[in-house]
């Protein structure tokens, strides 16, 4: 491993030292597993490009991925948007009705005193959540008009930073927790923003194990590189 880190290192150093501006680092890939440093070849939609040394996969080809990656991220938004409007749950202990919503639950902290954790708390679970199906539903608009390559750049690279400080799957889990404490002391209806938060929760883990980044940067090259060819034709 130690010798292939090497090897890679030096063929980078070789292939920096070659290339004559920043773009055409994008003729490269390296393996997110054992970091060997490979050449970009086209591959035929639906297969692979796998890693010659650790058979680690490098990348994929889906002709559908910005259709597909459209849909999934508007119909998030959808979520967020009902999981944060609708009550989450509704509370009634010895007559006195609650009801708590994700926003309402935010401004408590503040209202308590507890500014740091509610900044914390309103960036986490609302903040980044809602920035990270907002970017990715422009990518996929963009990508489908075939506008805003350096847009697209710069919003991946931003995607990259914020993704894992989203923890609405986090957010979720501690409810659940609270409910069954509260099962014996209260009487616990749940509301629509509960049901959605579950949708919401699960296509926003669907989507990070499923749609890559890197998939989408791939999706970009090669889009734009089939403008430019028809561009020069």
């Amino acid at each position: 491993m130690l010798c292939n880190s090497r090897n890679s290192l030096i063929l980078a150093i070789i292939i920096a030292m070659k290339l004559e501006n920043e773009d055409a680092l994008d003729r490269y890939v390296i393996c997110r597993k054992c970091h060997t440093l490979h050449e970009e070849i086209p591959i035929r939609d639906g297969t692979k490009a796998c890693c010659s040394e650790c058979g680690g996969v490098l990348y994929k080809y889906d002709s559908r991925l910005a259709e597909h990656g459209l849909a999934l991220s508007v119909s998030g938004l959808i979520l967020f948007i009902l999981a944060n409007i609708f009550p989450l749950v509704q509370i009634e202990i010895l007559g006195h009705e609650q009801f708590i919503t994700i926003p309402k639950t935010i401004l408590s902290l503040f209202e308590s005193g507890f500014y740091l954790v509610g900044l914390i708390c309103a960036f986490l679970i609302f903040v980044f959540p809602l920035m990270i199906f907002l970017i990715y539903s422009i990518l996929f608009v963009l990508l489908k008009l075939k506008r805003g390559e350096k847009t697209i750049k710069e919003l991946l690279v931003l995607l990259s930073r914020i993704l894992p400080w989203s923890m609405s799957d986090i957010f979720f889990v501690s409810i659940l927790v609270a409910l069954v404490k509260l099962i014996g002391y209260a009487q616990i209806h749940i509301g629509v923003s509960f049901w959605a938060l579950i949708g919401f929760v699960v296509l926003d883990l669907y989507i990070t194990k499923n749609l890559h980044i890197y998939e989408i940067w791939m999706l970009r090259k090669r889009t734009f590189f089939k403008e430019r060819k028809n561009d020069r034709d």
